[in-house]
């Protein structure tokens, strides 16, 4: 099975007929991976902590704190008090992610049908929200009292939503079935 990056290597001669490239330098790339994670339900500090460090053991990187731009009293929310964690993920780290995301989490999430082609924008890139983190590996040693979910952006080169759907195709993207004959 070939990884993420040498797909993405191997694109250019992919998708050269199916979008008429003429030269490798037009074959989209994958720029950067982007999780988010909000903590806003979570008032405790040490749940707090909790998601930061799961988020960091997923990536294998540092969590970026997000503090909230105004303070909201319906939810007894201050200005700058932490209401999300943010993962930005390049190089090595976004092939190993992505490669371990469509190789091992989305078969062990339970009753998974595909990812959906309109979570594609029309910039070329794509979000999937995944309702529970612990579909990863490196969350089943943990108790399960605080699942949380999280959204991943691909952010890639496409110009368009046609050249991204035919790009995570090409990357082994699992996009739902039953979109496509409904198209027909």
């Amino acid at each position: 099975m070939k990884s993420i990056k040498e797909k993405q290597k191997e694109a250019f001669t992919g998708l050269k007929e199916k979008m008429g490239y003429t030269n490798p330098m037009q074959a989209p790339r994958l720029e950067k991976v982007v999780i988010n994670a909000g903590v806003g339900s979570f008032k405790d500090k040490k749940k707090i902590e909790t998601v930061e460090d799961r988020l960091s053991k997923l990536t294998g990187q540092k969590v970026a704190k997000r503090g909230a731009k105004k303070s909201i009293a319906i939810y007894k929310t201050r200005q700058g008090d932490t209401v999300g964690a943010q993962v930005t993920l390049r190089g090595p780290r976004m092939y190993g992610f992505l490669d371990k995301l469509l190789n091992v989490a989305f078969p062990r999430t339970r009753d998974f049908r595909g990812i959906s082609a309109n979570s594609i924008d029309e910039i070329g890139n794509i979000t999937i929200g995944v309702q529970e983190h612990t579909i990863f590996p490196e969350a089943v040693d943990e108790d399960l009292r605080d699942v949380f979910g999280m959204g991943i952006t691909v952010v890639t080169t496409a110009k368009s939503k046609a050249e991204a759907r035919a790009f995570f195709d090409y990357l082994g993207f699992p996009f739902k079935k039953n979109e496509e004959a409904r198209k027909k």
